[in-house]
């Protein structure tokens, strides 16, 4: 079963060759999962607070390739968490004060930005880059009641940004805002499965494609089994109701007095008490229709009740 975690390795191996898609998956990273503290005398220190080991080595990989020195550390939430966090830890030189300023994370003031600037992601590939970027950070995906991706996001206006870059490429978003964070999300599997592939997963697309596939003929099999099981209580209570109102005539002796049409209805009813409406039409002579063997039937169940 693919999970959040695969995509991230998948995604953390896109290459990104141009610097404007480097910033741009910077930028996402940082709206996501980054954090900016003022120490004093003009002094920055900056954090990206990871979930994933794939997302902190791209991450790492980027800041490289960027001229930016990080430290990667780990840590856990709570004492009894399992799960282990990564944190990478930037100082806010000048020249990385800089880059941040290019990628949208900061202002000219160095002051953080709760939206990048359309030249961030201006171009189709800055904007599958940013996509990327905002999974790393907060991504997840869950595909076992149908398929749902959130992309989670520390301000509700990073989430409106996240919408107007996946409208964008023709991928609708929807928007929720939670107490301590905002998401954006995208549930079903063809806006999943676009958005995964916007931003570069398209191994998880045929994985999930795949998966699609067998949920629909899972879902069209157990649907046809339904149908059929409840054509066969249906078939057996009409049966039953058939079998009780020829019981009726016969102690009744008006059996004998009905026409001969229904005469030979009913002596294949009784004969054959599972048998279908067609295949009791094949068994009197000459064959009918299905139609005229239920208009049969009917009758005896109208003398019956009578």
């Amino acid at each position: 079963m693919i999970g959040s975690e695969d995509v991230r390795e998948e995604l953390a191996n896109v290459a990104a060759s141009r610097r404007c898609d480097r910033l741009a998956e910077l930028s996402a990273l940082f709206h996501s999962a980054g954090s900016l503290h003022l120490r004093g005398r003009g002094k920055w220190a900056l954090h990206l607070d990871l979930g994933s080991g794939a997302a902190a080595r791209r991450a790492f990989a980027l800041l490289r390739d960027e001229g930016m020195r990080s430290e990667i550390r780990t840590y856990r939430r709570r004492a009894f968490d399992r799960a282990t966090r990564y944190q990478l830890h930037l100082e806010g030189d000048q020249g990385t004060l800089a880059v941040l300023v290019a990628a949208g994370v900061l202002d000219r003031r160095h002051a953080p930005l709760e939206r990048p600037p359309r030249r961030v992601v201006g171009r189709m590939c800055c904007r599958a880059a940013y996509l990327r970027g905002a999974f790393l950070g907060g991504g997840s995906l869950s595909v076992r009641r149908g398929a749902h991706l959130e992309l989670r996001t520390a301000t509700l206006e990073a989430a409106l940004v996240l919408q107007e870059v996946a409208t964008r490429v023709g991928i609708a978003l929807g928007i929720r805002e939670r107490p301590r964070h905002a998401e954006a999300y995208a549930k079903g599997w063809d806006a999943v499965e676009s958005l995964l592939a916007g931003a570069g997963a398209g191994e998880a697309v045929l994985a999930l494609e795949e998966r699609s596939v067998l949920a629909a003929t899972r879902e069209r099999a157990n649907r046809l089994a339904n149908a059929d099981h409840a054509n066969l209580v249906r078939t057996s209570r009409a049966a039953r109701q058939q079998l009780e109102a020829i019981g009726r005539l016969r102690r009744d002796g008006r059996l004998e007095r009905v026409p001969a049409a229904l005469r030979e209805a009913a002596e294949a009813r009784s004969r054959h008490p599972a048998a279908s409406l067609r295949e009791l039409a094949a068994l009197v002579d000459p064959p009918v229709s299905k139609a005229a063997m239920q208009r049969r039937l009917h009758r005896l169940e109208e003398l019956g009740r009578a």
